[in-house]
Protein backbone atom coordinates (compact mmCIF):
# COMPACT_ATOMS: atom_id res chain seq x y z
CA UNK A 1 0.00 0.00 0.00
CA UNK A 2 1.58 3.16 -1.05
CA UNK A 3 1.85 6.26 1.49
CA UNK A 4 -1.01 8.73 0.34
CA UNK A 5 -3.14 5.60 0.64
CA UNK A 6 -2.27 4.62 4.12
CA UNK A 7 -2.67 8.90 5.03
CA UNK A 8 -6.02 8.78 3.06
CA UNK A 9 -6.91 4.98 4.82
CA UNK A 10 -10.18 5.77 7.84
CA UNK A 11 -8.16 3.43 10.35
CA UNK A 12 -5.05 5.35 10.13
CA UNK A 13 -6.41 8.60 10.77
CA UNK A 14 -8.51 6.94 14.11
CA UNK A 15 -5.61 5.44 15.20
CA UNK A 16 -3.86 8.76 14.76
CA UNK A 17 -6.70 10.98 16.10
CA UNK A 18 -7.19 8.67 19.26
CA UNK A 19 -3.37 8.60 19.88
CA UNK A 20 -3.51 11.88 20.18
CA UNK A 21 -6.48 12.19 22.20
CA UNK A 22 -5.14 9.61 24.67
CA UNK A 23 -1.78 11.45 25.45
CA UNK A 24 -3.53 14.61 25.68
CA UNK A 25 -6.33 13.08 28.51
CA UNK A 26 -2.89 11.96 30.19
CA UNK A 27 -1.15 15.01 29.75
CA UNK A 28 -4.31 16.95 31.62
CA UNK A 29 -4.79 14.23 33.74
CA UNK A 30 -8.42 14.38 33.71
CA UNK A 31 -9.42 10.68 33.06
CA UNK A 32 -13.08 11.63 32.43
CA UNK A 33 -12.03 12.55 29.20
CA UNK A 34 -11.81 8.87 28.19
CA UNK A 35 -16.08 9.17 27.45
CA UNK A 36 -14.97 10.86 24.67
CA UNK A 37 -13.60 8.15 22.89
CA UNK A 38 -17.02 6.91 21.71
CA UNK A 39 -17.34 10.21 19.42
CA UNK A 40 -14.00 9.68 18.04
CA UNK A 41 -14.74 6.20 17.07
CA UNK A 42 -18.45 7.40 15.34
CA UNK A 43 -16.43 10.35 13.97
CA UNK A 44 -14.08 7.78 12.34
CA UNK A 45 -15.26 4.90 11.20
CA UNK A 46 -19.74 4.01 12.49
CA UNK A 47 -20.60 7.71 11.57
CA UNK A 48 -24.33 7.22 13.65
CA UNK A 49 -24.08 10.92 14.16
CA UNK A 50 -23.66 13.77 12.05
CA UNK A 51 -20.84 15.65 13.49
CA UNK A 52 -21.39 18.57 10.53
CA UNK A 53 -24.73 19.80 10.70
CA UNK A 54 -24.15 22.88 8.74
CA UNK A 55 -23.68 20.60 5.75
CA UNK A 56 -25.71 16.97 4.79
CA UNK A 57 -24.29 13.56 4.53
CA UNK A 58 -21.89 12.81 1.38
CA UNK A 59 -21.94 17.02 0.48
CA UNK A 60 -18.53 16.64 1.91
CA UNK A 61 -17.23 15.25 -1.75
CA UNK A 62 -18.90 18.10 -3.24
CA UNK A 63 -17.35 21.65 -3.70
CA UNK A 64 -19.52 24.42 -1.83
CA UNK A 65 -17.40 27.17 -1.40
CA UNK A 66 -20.00 28.53 1.82
CA UNK A 67 -19.37 25.10 3.74
CA UNK A 68 -15.89 24.52 3.20
CA UNK A 69 -15.42 28.20 4.49
CA UNK A 70 -17.61 27.10 7.62
CA UNK A 71 -14.94 24.17 7.81
CA UNK A 72 -12.09 26.19 7.95
CA UNK A 73 -13.55 28.82 10.37
CA UNK A 74 -14.80 26.56 12.63
CA UNK A 75 -10.99 24.35 12.73
CA UNK A 76 -9.02 27.27 12.81
CA UNK A 77 -11.17 28.54 15.65
CA UNK A 78 -10.94 25.26 17.69
CA UNK A 79 -6.92 24.81 16.61
CA UNK A 80 -6.34 28.75 17.99
CA UNK A 81 -8.26 28.25 20.64
CA UNK A 82 -6.30 25.16 21.65
CA UNK A 83 -2.79 26.02 21.24
CA UNK A 84 -3.04 29.21 23.15
CA UNK A 85 -4.64 27.75 26.27
CA UNK A 86 -2.34 24.63 26.05
CA UNK A 87 0.91 25.50 23.86
CA UNK A 88 1.44 29.24 23.29
CA UNK A 89 -0.72 33.13 23.68
CA UNK A 90 0.49 36.09 21.94
CA UNK A 91 1.27 39.02 24.38
CA UNK A 92 1.65 43.03 23.62
CA UNK A 93 3.90 45.14 25.76
CA UNK A 94 1.33 47.97 26.68
CA UNK A 95 3.36 50.19 28.94
CA UNK A 96 7.17 51.36 30.00
CA UNK A 97 7.20 48.69 33.12
CA UNK A 98 10.12 46.25 31.70
CA UNK A 99 11.65 48.71 29.75
CA UNK A 100 14.67 48.77 28.15
CA UNK A 101 14.55 44.67 28.16
CA UNK A 102 11.00 44.58 27.13
CA UNK A 103 9.76 48.04 24.69
CA UNK A 104 6.25 50.04 24.40
CA UNK A 105 5.04 47.76 21.64
CA UNK A 106 6.51 44.90 21.52
CA UNK A 107 4.69 41.65 20.36
CA UNK A 108 5.55 38.83 21.76
CA UNK A 109 4.89 34.79 22.66
CA UNK A 110 4.38 33.62 25.77
CA UNK A 111 4.92 29.97 26.22
CA UNK A 112 2.50 27.93 28.54
CA UNK A 113 4.27 24.84 28.42
CA UNK A 114 7.33 26.27 30.30
CA UNK A 115 5.43 26.21 33.60
CA UNK A 116 2.47 23.70 32.69
CA UNK A 117 -0.83 25.20 31.30
CA UNK A 118 -3.16 26.14 33.78
CA UNK A 119 -6.90 24.89 33.19
CA UNK A 120 -9.23 27.55 32.57
CA UNK A 121 -11.28 28.58 35.76
CA UNK A 122 -13.96 29.81 33.92
CA UNK A 123 -13.96 27.12 30.75
CA UNK A 124 -17.30 28.75 28.64
CA UNK A 125 -16.23 32.50 27.36
CA UNK A 126 -16.12 34.15 23.97
CA UNK A 127 -13.29 32.99 21.95
CA UNK A 128 -9.79 35.19 21.96
CA UNK A 129 -11.47 37.85 24.37
CA UNK A 130 -9.93 38.14 27.77
CA UNK A 131 -12.19 39.42 30.30
CA UNK A 132 -14.79 41.84 27.73
CA UNK A 133 -16.72 40.92 24.63
CA UNK A 134 -15.67 43.02 21.46
CA UNK A 135 -17.30 46.31 20.40
CA UNK A 136 -18.77 46.96 24.37
CA UNK A 137 -17.34 48.64 27.16
CA UNK A 138 -18.00 46.65 30.37
CA UNK A 139 -20.01 43.64 29.09
CA UNK A 140 -18.28 40.13 30.57
CA UNK A 141 -17.16 38.03 27.36
CA UNK A 142 -17.31 34.76 30.07
CA UNK A 143 -19.86 33.22 32.03
CA UNK A 144 -19.07 31.26 34.93
CA UNK A 145 -22.37 28.65 34.84
CA UNK A 146 -18.72 26.14 35.49
CA UNK A 147 -16.38 27.20 38.01
CA UNK A 148 -12.89 25.15 37.98
CA UNK A 149 -10.52 25.01 41.06
CA UNK A 150 -6.97 25.66 40.10
CA UNK A 151 -4.95 23.01 38.19
CA UNK A 152 -1.89 23.04 36.48
CA UNK A 153 -0.44 20.63 33.84
CA UNK A 154 2.72 18.97 33.29
CA UNK A 155 5.38 21.57 31.97
CA UNK A 156 9.01 21.79 31.66
CA UNK A 157 10.09 23.37 34.79
CA UNK A 158 9.46 25.49 36.85
CA UNK A 159 9.53 29.48 37.60
CA UNK A 160 13.39 30.60 38.21
CA UNK A 161 14.86 33.79 39.32
CA UNK A 162 15.48 36.46 36.98
CA UNK A 163 12.75 34.62 34.63
CA UNK A 164 10.20 36.84 32.43
CA UNK A 165 6.79 36.16 33.42
CA UNK A 166 3.30 36.79 32.46
CA UNK A 167 0.52 36.44 35.53
CA UNK A 168 -2.90 37.44 35.77
CA UNK A 169 -2.84 40.92 37.79
CA UNK A 170 -3.12 39.35 41.84
CA UNK A 171 -4.92 42.97 43.11
CA UNK A 172 -7.27 42.55 40.01
CA UNK A 173 -9.85 40.34 41.67
CA UNK A 174 -11.98 43.65 42.04
CA UNK A 175 -12.37 46.12 39.14
CA UNK A 176 -13.85 49.37 39.62
CA UNK A 177 -15.13 49.50 35.32
CA UNK A 178 -14.97 53.36 35.14
CA UNK A 179 -10.34 53.41 36.47
CA UNK A 180 -9.60 49.79 35.06
CA UNK A 181 -6.41 51.62 34.74
CA UNK A 182 -6.03 51.70 38.54
CA UNK A 183 -6.39 48.68 41.09
CA UNK A 184 -9.55 48.61 43.23
CA UNK A 185 -7.43 48.17 46.51
CA UNK A 186 -5.29 51.74 45.80
CA UNK A 187 -7.95 53.48 44.76
CA UNK A 188 -10.00 52.79 48.16
CA UNK A 189 -6.80 53.34 50.23
CA UNK A 190 -6.50 56.77 47.63
CA UNK A 191 -10.07 58.18 48.64
CA UNK A 192 -9.41 57.08 52.81
CA UNK A 193 -6.38 58.80 52.92
CA UNK A 194 -7.95 61.71 51.33
CA UNK A 195 -10.85 61.44 54.26
CA UNK A 196 -8.14 61.29 56.87
CA UNK A 197 -6.36 64.76 55.56
CA UNK A 198 -9.77 66.64 55.17
CA UNK A 199 -10.63 65.99 59.09
CA UNK A 200 -6.59 67.13 59.51
CA UNK A 201 -7.45 70.16 57.72
CA UNK A 202 -11.12 70.99 59.09
CA UNK A 203 -9.24 70.28 62.61
CA UNK A 204 -11.86 67.26 63.13
CA UNK A 205 -11.00 64.15 65.33
CA UNK A 206 -8.96 61.31 63.14
CA UNK A 207 -10.16 57.82 63.27
CA UNK A 208 -8.36 54.93 62.82
CA UNK A 209 -7.44 54.06 59.10
CA UNK A 210 -9.54 51.46 59.09
CA UNK A 211 -12.70 53.30 59.29
CA UNK A 212 -11.91 55.59 56.73
CA UNK A 213 -11.48 52.78 54.31
CA UNK A 214 -14.94 51.15 55.14
CA UNK A 215 -16.28 54.96 54.30
CA UNK A 216 -14.51 55.28 51.00
CA UNK A 217 -15.45 51.75 50.02
CA UNK A 218 -18.79 52.30 50.67
CA UNK A 219 -18.87 55.06 48.32
CA UNK A 220 -17.12 53.71 45.92
CA UNK A 221 -19.55 50.96 45.70
CA UNK A 222 -22.13 53.75 45.56
CA UNK A 223 -20.60 55.61 42.50
CA UNK A 224 -19.01 53.33 40.74
CA UNK A 225 -19.91 49.91 38.50
CA UNK A 226 -17.68 47.23 40.17
CA UNK A 227 -17.17 43.92 39.14
CA UNK A 228 -15.17 40.90 40.56
CA UNK A 229 -13.05 38.50 38.13
CA UNK A 230 -12.03 34.83 38.40
CA UNK A 231 -8.40 34.70 38.20
CA UNK A 232 -7.85 33.48 35.26
CA UNK A 233 -10.03 36.60 33.59
CA UNK A 234 -7.97 38.93 35.49
CA UNK A 235 -5.69 41.68 33.47
CA UNK A 236 -2.26 39.98 32.32
CA UNK A 237 0.90 41.55 33.83
CA UNK A 238 4.15 40.76 32.89
CA UNK A 239 7.63 41.53 35.50
CA UNK A 240 10.67 39.48 35.69
CA UNK A 241 10.58 37.34 38.73
CA UNK A 242 13.33 38.43 41.08
CA UNK A 243 12.43 36.00 44.32
CA UNK A 244 10.77 33.04 44.33
CA UNK A 245 9.20 31.00 47.36
CA UNK A 246 10.98 30.52 50.58
CA UNK A 247 13.65 33.41 49.70
CA UNK A 248 13.61 36.62 51.74
CA UNK A 249 13.64 39.68 49.41
CA UNK A 250 15.29 42.85 50.75
CA UNK A 251 15.72 45.83 49.09
CA UNK A 252 18.28 48.57 50.13
CA UNK A 253 18.96 52.13 48.55
CA UNK A 254 17.30 50.51 45.32
CA UNK A 255 19.52 47.34 45.26
CA UNK A 256 17.71 44.05 45.53
CA UNK A 257 19.21 41.70 47.56
CA UNK A 258 17.96 37.46 47.88
CA UNK A 259 19.06 36.00 50.85
CA UNK A 260 21.69 38.35 51.39
CA UNK A 261 23.38 38.34 47.75
CA UNK A 262 23.08 40.99 45.39
CA UNK A 263 20.56 40.54 42.69
CA UNK A 264 23.01 40.92 39.21
CA UNK A 265 22.41 44.54 37.25
CA UNK A 266 20.59 43.13 33.96
CA UNK A 267 22.41 45.71 31.10
CA UNK A 268 18.69 46.84 29.92
CA UNK A 269 17.58 47.65 33.97
CA UNK A 270 17.03 51.64 34.47
CA UNK A 271 16.01 53.82 37.16
CA UNK A 272 15.11 57.29 37.15
CA UNK A 273 17.91 59.89 37.60
CA UNK A 274 17.73 63.65 37.53
CA UNK A 275 19.41 65.61 34.89
CA UNK A 276 20.79 69.04 35.77
CA UNK A 277 21.82 70.88 32.38
CA UNK A 278 24.11 74.11 32.02
CA UNK A 279 20.51 75.68 31.00
CA UNK A 280 19.98 74.49 27.77
CA UNK A 281 17.90 72.00 27.07
CA UNK A 282 19.35 68.67 25.17
CA UNK A 283 18.39 68.13 21.39
CA UNK A 284 15.97 65.39 20.65
CA UNK A 285 18.00 63.74 18.55
CA UNK A 286 20.05 62.98 21.48
CA UNK A 287 17.48 61.40 22.88
CA UNK A 288 16.50 58.86 20.51
CA UNK A 289 20.25 57.78 19.93
CA UNK A 290 19.78 56.73 23.49
CA UNK A 291 16.62 55.12 22.76
CA UNK A 292 14.38 57.30 25.45
CA UNK A 293 11.09 57.71 24.54
CA UNK A 294 8.97 61.22 24.02
CA UNK A 295 6.68 60.23 26.93
CA UNK A 296 10.09 59.50 29.36
CA UNK A 297 11.53 62.81 28.81
CA UNK A 298 10.51 65.20 31.49
CA UNK A 299 12.11 68.79 31.89
CA UNK A 300 11.48 71.19 34.85
CA UNK A 301 11.72 74.45 33.33
CA UNK A 302 12.70 76.37 36.63
CA UNK A 303 16.05 74.35 37.37
CA UNK A 304 17.42 73.14 33.97
CA UNK A 305 16.68 69.56 35.40
CA UNK A 306 15.68 66.61 33.09
CA UNK A 307 14.14 63.63 35.31
CA UNK A 308 14.94 60.71 33.09
CA UNK A 309 14.24 56.81 33.42
CA UNK A 310 18.36 55.59 32.15
CA UNK A 311 19.95 52.38 31.97
CA UNK A 312 23.86 52.00 33.40
CA UNK A 313 24.72 52.61 29.79
CA UNK A 314 22.93 55.91 28.98
CA UNK A 315 24.08 57.44 32.60
CA UNK A 316 27.75 57.57 31.54
CA UNK A 317 26.73 59.08 27.90
CA UNK A 318 24.73 61.81 29.67
CA UNK A 319 27.50 62.58 32.17
CA UNK A 320 29.89 62.52 29.12
CA UNK A 321 27.46 65.06 27.22
CA UNK A 322 28.76 68.67 27.04
CA UNK A 323 25.45 70.20 27.75
CA UNK A 324 25.13 68.01 31.28
CA UNK A 325 26.48 69.46 34.64
CA UNK A 326 25.58 66.50 37.30
CA UNK A 327 23.41 63.47 36.60
CA UNK A 328 22.25 61.92 40.22
CA UNK A 329 19.93 58.77 40.82
CA UNK A 330 16.66 59.06 42.19
CA UNK A 331 15.44 57.68 45.63
CA UNK A 332 12.19 57.48 47.60
CA UNK A 333 12.79 58.30 51.04
CA UNK A 334 9.25 59.53 52.07
CA UNK A 335 7.96 56.98 54.36
CA UNK A 336 4.74 58.80 55.46
CA UNK A 337 3.17 57.03 51.95
CA UNK A 338 4.24 53.63 52.67
CA UNK A 339 0.29 52.75 54.63
CA UNK A 340 -0.95 54.44 51.34
CA UNK A 341 0.73 52.67 48.51
CA UNK A 342 3.62 49.92 49.40
CA UNK A 343 3.04 46.97 50.64
CA UNK A 344 1.61 45.35 53.17
CA UNK A 345 0.07 48.85 53.33
CA UNK A 346 0.58 49.22 57.29
CA UNK A 347 2.74 51.89 59.31
CA UNK A 348 4.84 49.35 61.14
CA UNK A 349 6.10 48.70 57.95
CA UNK A 350 7.66 52.61 57.13
CA UNK A 351 8.56 50.76 53.79
CA UNK A 352 9.59 52.84 50.44
CA UNK A 353 9.92 51.06 46.70
CA UNK A 354 13.54 52.10 46.89
CA UNK A 355 14.29 50.48 50.76
CA UNK A 356 12.16 47.41 51.41
CA UNK A 357 12.04 44.66 53.72
CA UNK A 358 13.24 42.01 54.50
CA UNK A 359 10.42 39.73 53.43
CA UNK A 360 10.09 35.88 53.53
CA UNK A 361 8.32 34.65 50.15
CA UNK A 362 5.90 31.95 51.11
CA UNK A 363 6.80 28.12 50.10
CA UNK A 364 4.02 25.83 49.77
CA UNK A 365 4.29 23.26 52.99
CA UNK A 366 6.65 25.97 54.97
CA UNK A 367 4.66 26.99 58.20
CA UNK A 368 5.68 30.15 59.67
CA UNK A 369 4.48 32.16 63.19
CA UNK A 370 1.74 34.43 62.56
CA UNK A 371 1.35 37.28 65.31
CA UNK A 372 -0.27 40.61 64.85
CA UNK A 373 2.87 41.72 63.95
CA UNK A 374 3.26 39.89 61.14
CA UNK A 375 0.35 39.45 60.16
CA UNK A 376 -0.55 42.66 57.33
CA UNK A 377 2.39 40.73 55.41
CA UNK A 378 0.48 37.25 54.70
CA UNK A 379 -3.07 37.92 55.55
CA UNK A 380 -3.92 38.80 51.95
CA UNK A 381 -2.85 35.25 51.27
CA UNK A 382 -4.19 33.45 54.41
CA UNK A 383 -8.05 35.29 53.87
CA UNK A 384 -7.73 35.80 49.87
CA UNK A 385 -5.81 33.69 47.93
CA UNK A 386 -6.12 30.23 49.76
CA UNK A 387 -9.37 30.71 50.84
CA UNK A 388 -9.83 31.24 55.12
CA UNK A 389 -11.72 32.90 57.24
CA UNK A 390 -9.71 35.52 59.33
CA UNK A 391 -11.09 37.24 62.53
CA UNK A 392 -8.45 39.73 64.95
CA UNK A 393 -9.55 39.82 68.11
CA UNK A 394 -7.85 41.92 70.27
CA UNK A 395 -4.13 40.09 70.52
CA UNK A 396 -5.95 36.93 69.26
CA UNK A 397 -5.91 36.00 65.73
CA UNK A 398 -8.88 33.50 64.48
CA UNK A 399 -8.09 31.21 61.23
CA UNK A 400 -11.60 29.29 60.52
CA UNK A 401 -13.10 30.11 64.00
CA UNK A 402 -9.73 28.52 65.59
CA UNK A 403 -6.78 30.85 67.86
CA UNK A 404 -3.83 30.45 65.44
CA UNK A 405 -0.20 31.51 66.46
CA UNK A 406 0.68 29.32 62.65
CA UNK A 407 0.13 29.33 59.53
CA UNK A 408 1.09 26.47 56.90
CA UNK A 409 0.88 27.83 53.45
CA UNK A 410 -0.93 25.44 50.77
CA UNK A 411 0.38 27.19 47.58
CA UNK A 412 4.15 28.86 46.30
CA UNK A 413 4.43 32.62 46.01
CA UNK A 414 6.59 34.82 44.06
CA UNK A 415 7.64 38.29 44.14
CA UNK A 416 8.05 40.33 40.70
CA UNK A 417 9.47 43.66 39.69
CA UNK A 418 9.38 45.34 36.34
CA UNK A 419 13.21 46.62 34.89
CA UNK A 420 12.02 50.18 34.92
CA UNK A 421 12.76 50.04 38.43
CA UNK A 422 11.18 53.41 39.33
CA UNK A 423 8.12 53.30 36.76
CA UNK A 424 6.53 49.60 37.28
CA UNK A 425 3.34 49.03 39.11
CA UNK A 426 4.63 45.44 40.81
CA UNK A 427 4.97 43.46 44.08
CA UNK A 428 6.01 45.99 45.94
CA UNK A 429 2.74 47.89 45.27
CA UNK A 430 1.02 45.04 45.92
CA UNK A 431 2.49 41.89 46.92
CA UNK A 432 2.65 38.33 46.37
CA UNK A 433 2.26 36.30 42.80
CA UNK A 434 0.50 33.42 43.92
CA UNK A 435 1.25 29.88 41.98
CA UNK A 436 -2.11 29.62 40.81
CA UNK A 437 -1.85 33.19 38.96
CA UNK A 438 0.97 32.00 36.87
CA UNK A 439 0.11 32.37 33.02
CA UNK A 440 3.53 31.69 31.16
CA UNK A 441 7.17 32.76 30.31
CA UNK A 442 8.01 35.05 28.26
CA UNK A 443 10.15 33.33 24.87
CA UNK A 444 10.74 36.12 22.32
CA UNK A 445 9.59 39.12 20.30
CA UNK A 446 7.93 38.59 16.82
CA UNK A 447 7.36 42.13 15.95
CA UNK A 448 8.27 45.52 17.63
CA UNK A 449 7.07 48.78 16.72
CA UNK A 450 7.66 52.25 18.25
CA UNK A 451 5.04 54.54 18.11
CA UNK A 452 6.94 57.91 18.26
CA UNK A 453 7.88 56.80 14.03
CA UNK A 454 6.21 56.74 10.87
CA UNK A 455 5.69 54.36 8.13
CA UNK A 456 8.52 51.74 8.32
CA UNK A 457 10.58 54.15 10.50
CA UNK A 458 8.25 52.32 13.01
CA UNK A 459 9.47 48.77 12.76
CA UNK A 460 12.48 48.25 14.97
CA UNK A 461 14.11 45.29 12.71
CA UNK A 462 16.83 44.88 15.05
CA UNK A 463 14.28 43.21 18.03
CA UNK A 464 12.19 41.04 15.77
CA UNK A 465 12.21 37.44 16.12
CA UNK A 466 15.00 37.74 19.16
CA UNK A 467 14.83 35.73 22.24
CA UNK A 468 14.03 37.48 25.88
CA UNK A 469 16.13 37.36 28.81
Amino acid sequence: MKLKEILRNKYFKFGLALTIYILWVIWIKNYWFLFGIPVIIDMYLTKFVNWTPWKKRGESKKKNALVEWVDALIFAVIAATLIRMFLIEAYTIPTSSMEKTLLVGDYLFVSKVSYGPKLPNTPISFPFAHHTLPLTKYRKSYVEWIKRPYKRIAGFGDVKRNDIVVFNFPAGDTVVLEMQEQDYYSIVRGYADELKRRDIQYGNPIKPFETYKATARDYIWDQFNITVRPVDKRENYIKRCVAIPGDTLKIVHSQVYINGQEQEHFEEMQYDYFVKTNGKQINSKYFERLNIAVDDRRYITSSSMYELPLTKENVQNLKDFAAVSSVSKYENNNINMANISIFPFDSNYPWTEDNFGPLYIPEKGVTVDITIDNLPLYRRVIETYEGNKLKVDGSDIYINGEIATSYTFKMDYYFMMGDNRHNSADSRYWGFVPEDHIVGKAVFIWLSLDKDKSLLGKIRWDRIFSLIH
